[in-house]
């Protein structure tokens, strides 16, 4: 399964992000507020601004101190290199 490197030595399997988003918007912020009252946030910022919040098939939202744009960088290298990550 291909991983996909969220920063501070956190790893997540690529093939189950849906959507790679910035928290800026209100939506947003009540989507990760439901998250985390249902037990489904996993915060991988240790302790930074959050500044990308990836949503998993699974119904968990993620949270990253990365940039959006550095993730999905990261997401399509991973997607188009034959290595295993």
């Amino acid at each position: 399964m291909k991983m996909v490197h969220v920063g501070f030595g956190n790893m997540v399997a690529a093939g189950r992000i849906i959507a790679i988003i910035s928290p800026a918007s209100a939506p947003i912020k009540r989507l990760k507020d439901e998250a985390a009252r249902d037990g489904r946030l996993v915060d991988a910022t240790q302790g930074r601004k959050t500044r990308a919040i990836m949503v998993m098939d699974s119904g968990h939202v993620i949270l990253s101190a990365l940039q959006p744009e550095t993730l999905a960088n990261r997401f399509e290298g991973e997607e188009g290199s034959g290595e295993d990550g």
